[in-house]
């Protein structure tokens, strides 16, 4: 990229990560850091081992974001660093590092900014995935474990824990359905422009006579609720049943009735855990997962009521959002935003940040014009 205007472009990037950390409130991030490494510090904090949990995870959680800002701004600096002395030295070769390395700043400071457009109520929130196989039989079941094996492999390049609840395996291959929690903030804002439908067309390895295949999964995205968030779930609206956890195939991975599955008798919500051992433990992770889920049902019927009283004059294809293309060709392609991508393998592989930005920035963009 010969004729760059460095000085132009590293003023550009500072302005952007000033803004960036006005925005993500660095003082405050901090602040909270050393509150947290206090009660870490003390010696009677896994006496509430709950607390302790929720306390040692933010503190992680907490701590990779305060280092992706900081490590992000150093390399901005020491970029300016390498340019004067490349100029000073006439060193071309220093230049051309120069060169590589604004391609890839540019890149990451453009992906942190996104985050700034992230301001809706639970944004900040860490997020509760759940994937569901639809129509499609055994290729929606493994294209469902496709899309799981897609989100977790993201939380893992950005070093987010994820959080298993529940997973039910199809008979043959893939899953029925699964839900795990991301816990990072803003993983609710930053996933959320994922629920929906996604479809898949590609040649069966399922099917003997090689033909193509389209099959369908979905995608539910419900922010993690906080002690502060009032939904109150009566005992009596609760039906608990209890039964013995189950892996790939049918095979039994424990030989007590450990597994919980809760139903919400007035709405119908069901909710599963068989991640941990016990039964209590199930119950409590279970619960967890309804009230979220209950708190994104009462959102989702505010939203429709006022979207009812605007009026609602658009037509769509269902809830489909993404398609996978396979064969004949390939691409992934959102039909919300345009953007594309043409390796499918590399996007199941949890390179996805191209979509959530796009789906974000779309989002963002859909909410002006509605207001």
């Amino acid at each position: 990229m010969a004729g760059t205007d460095f000085d132009s472009e590293i003023k550009q990037l500072q302005a952007t990560m000033r803004t960036i950390e006005q925005v993500l409130d660095v003082d405050a991030m901090r602040r909270e850091i050393d509150d947290l490494g206090q009660q870490v510090a003390a010696p009677d904090l896994w006496d509430d081992q709950d607390n302790a949990t929720r306390v040692t995870g933010r503190l992680s959680t907490l701590q990779g974001e305060l280092d992706r800002f900081t490590n992000l701004a150093e390399r901005v600096e020491d970029l300016g660093v390498l340019v004067e002395l490349g100029q000073e030295e006439d060193d071309p070769d220093s230049m051309a590092e120069a060169e590589s390395e604004l391609v890839k700043i540019r890149k990451a400071v453009q992906l942190l900014e996104v985050r700034t457009l992230l301001s809706g109520e639970y944004d900040v929130r860490e997020a509760l995935v759940t994937i569901r196989s639809g129509a499609g039989g055994v290729d929606a079941a493994d294209f469902a474990l496709s899309l799981m094996r897609m989100y977790t492999r993201w939380a893992e390049r950005n070093k987010y824990r994820v959080e298993v609840f529940d997973t039910s395996y199809a008979e043959e291959a893939g899953i029925k359905s699964a839900t795990f929690a991301v816990h990072a903030p803003y993983a609710y804002g930053t996933l959320s422009v994922e629920a929906g439908t996604h479809r898949l067309v590609r040649i069966s390895p399922f099917d003997n006579q090689g033909r193509r295949q389209t099959s369908f999964a979905a995608v539910e995205v419900v922010p993690v609720l906080e002690q502060t968030d009032e939904i109150e779930v009566p005992d009596e609206d609760v039906r608990v049943d209890v039964y013995r956890s189950g892996g790939p195939g049918g095979q039994s991975v424990n030989t007590t009735d450990s597994a919980v599955r809760l139903t919400h008798i007035p709405t119908g919500v069901v909710v599963s855990c068989q991640n941990e051992k016990s039964q209590l433990q199930n119950k409590a992770s279970a619960m967890v997962v309804l009230k979220a889920k209950l708190l994104a049902l009462k959102k989702a019927e505010e939203a429709a009521h006022l979207k009812d009283l605007k009026g609602d004059v658009a037509a769509s294809w269902g809830d489909q959002m993404r398609n996978y293309v396979l064969n004949p060709y390939q691409i992934v392609k959102d039909l919300r935003t345009g953007y594309e991508v043409g390796n499918p393998q590399a996007v199941f592989d949890g390179e996805i940040d191209g979509f959530l930005e796009a789906g974000i920035r779309w989002r963002r963009g859909a909410d002006a014009v509605e207001a």
